[in-house]
């Protein structure tokens, strides 16, 4: 379960990988509720693009916003099925959250220490992302959210180790360049395909205490 990253500091390796550019006015930290850079493609004209979007799915159906406290990460094996994520898989709204790194707990000590996790090579990269519009009934504000698609990590070398002893152990699945393009025009078969964390670069890790104000 991914609840906290940093986005993509490196706007010229968003070009040179989308040839689309990175707008402006995100945080250096995000958190459920905080707005990310996503890129998305679409399905009629092939055109990329990259916005801002709210981290934590708001399905169009939503009342209000508060759902979206529960669906920042969405498990890829019951997505297309859940009610919060299936208009999003059947109507193919995949997208890549780009980011630099994000972070985990390890209990490996006894208590929670918050630790990074990025690519071995030390490049940005793209998370897989289901995302959708949710209009606001109150203020008619059109929300862009979106929910990180995980998979099991209990035999992935790096991954394994983080969260509670006893605890499913998951991954947010990023996907390698090389796979970028097939991501984002993927139909509902070959996306599901792509749901593995076999296919992923190499990670690594490092403690990253979050740092107290005296």
């Amino acid at each position: 379960m991914c609840t906290n990253f940093t986005p993509i500091q490196k706007p010229q390796w968003v070009k040179d990988a989308f040839g689309v550019d990175v707008p402006a006015g995100y945080p250096s930290e995000a958190y459920p509720g905080f707005e990310a850079p996503v890129v998305v493609q679409s399905h009629q004209t092939s055109r990329v693009a990259c916005g801002l979007a709210k981290f934590g799915l708001i399905p169009a159906w939503a009342k209000d916003d508060k759902i979206s406290r529960h669906t920042y990460n969405a498990r890829s094996e019951t997505a297309a099925e859940k009610p919060s994520y299936r208009a999003a898989w059947r109507n193919r709204q995949y997208g890549l959250v780009l980011v630099e790194n994000f972070y985990e707990p390890s209990y490996e000590s006894g208590r929670a220490v918050r630790w990074k996790i990025g690519l071995a090579s030390g490049d940005p990269f793209g998370i897989a992302c289901l995302w959708d519009r949710w209009t606001d009934p109150t203020s008619g504000e059109l929300v862009v959210s979106f929910s990180m698609l995980t998979v099991n990590a209990d035999a992935h070398p790096v991954m394994k180790q983080f969260h509670k002893q006893g605890d499913e152990k998951r991954t947010p699945v990023i996907i390698p360049p090389n796979l970028h393009s097939s991501w984002l025009a993927s139909s509902t078969e070959s996306a599901a395909n792509l749901m593995s964390w076999q296919h992923m670069p190499p990670l690594v890790a490092e403690p990253a205490p979050v740092k107290r104000i005296e």
